[in-house]
């Protein structure tokens, strides 16, 4: 599948169905592809197209998803900025990647002279006809490395890189469109734009974007919007496992929860299981490559996770090999 086509194929199979949503809005999948749409027309009009990159500045909210699928839609790449970062790491940022017309929050000043930006309210604009770009080898995102260990590094993932990595998510957790997610990691990171925003929009679920991670809010998060699994960091786990033993949050919609990004000690995960009555997925890999591997959600989960390191690995190209390791792990249950 081209996720390029992705919020149109929503509306035609169900538009009044759930697309997305934050603490502001809540469109449907036909408001959502207008939206894309408008937005499109608006990005065109400052001059993308085929080639280009547009730099996204927001936390997590509605427009960002909105400005992935419309700047896909023209051919050009996203690579999406830490809101929180200094003028000069943004700089930096913008120019290695060669990126043009930063989209910002409206009324934020990102304190860079010269530079030409678009706030989300510039996201709306009268119908055009911009070119509709399908291109599977195109550039996609341009997500890049924190820099903890050197000048931080763009990894250029193309629509076929999307395309294996969310596939591979939707069969491997057998996702469809009673599955919603809960988006609690930032959108300029891999984890939270494919596995927690891409995956359960193609399998036809709806997202929603809960902002910055609160362990207060989060099970009030859970409790209203009833998704059925989110992905989350081992300092989130630790958090949610830390609750005081008479707090018990309803969490009976969630199938599955996935843990990435770093180490997870088993005793952090076998304590979090216990606590919110669900499996925890390990994740492990390079999810900045759509390389990863999990360990599945049948048979033998809770021995392989214990005792050996190896899982469904997802291919950057093809999805044979993730087919091949399913046989196997089919085969020992």
């Amino acid at each position: 599948m081209n996720l390029i086509d992705l919020p149109d194929r929503r509306e035609q199979v169900d538009p009044g169905g759930p697309a997305i949503r934050d603490a502001h809005a809540e469109p449907d999948n036909a408001e959502h592809a207008a939206r894309v749409r408008s937005a499109a027309d608006a990005l065109a009009a400052l001059g993308i197209g085929r080639g280009d990159v547009v730099a996204v500045l927001l936390p997590n909210r509605v427009e960002l998803v909105i400005v992935l699928f419309a700047t896909w839609r023209l051919g050009a790449a996203v690579t999406p900025i830490n809101p929180a970062l200094g003028a000069a790491e943004i700089a930096f940022q913008l120019q290695d990647s060669g990126a043009s017309v930063p989209v910002r929050t409206d009324g934020t000043d990102l304190g860079l002279e010269g530079v030409q930006t678009i706030g989300t309210e510039g996201l709306t604009a009268a119908p055009g006809t911009p070119e509709h770009i399908r291109a599977s080898a195109a550039l996609a995102l341009l997500i890049y490395t924190s820099g903890t260990t050197g000048t931080p590094k763009g990894v250029m993932l193309t629509h076929d890189n999307l395309d294996a990595m969310t596939a591979s998510f939707v069969e491997w957790f057998s996702l469809d469109a009673t599955d919603p997610s809960l988006l609690v990691l930032p959108l300029f990171h891999a984890n939270g734009i494919v596995l927690g925003t891409l995956s359960p929009l193609r399998a036809g679920g709806q997202v929603s974007i809960t902002g910055r991670f609160s362990r207060d809010r989060f099970f009030d998060d859970v409790q209203r919007h009833r998704p059925t699994f989110f992905s989350a960091v081992p300092a989130i786990y630790a958090l949610l496992s830390a609750l005081p033993d008479e707090v018990r949050p309803d969490t009976s919609s969630l199938r599955f929860a996935v843990c990435g990004a770093a180490p997870m000690p088993a005793e952090l995960i076998e304590r979090v299981e216990q606590r919110l009555g669900l499996p925890i997925v390990a994740g492990y890999g390079l999810a900045v490559l759509t390389q990863a591997m999990v360990f599945p959600l049948f048979g033998l989960h809770a021995t392989l996770r214990q005792n050996l390191a190896i899982g469904a690995v997802f291919t950057l190209v093809s999805l044979e090999r993730s087919y091949l390791l399913r046989s196997v792990f089919q085969a020992l249950s």
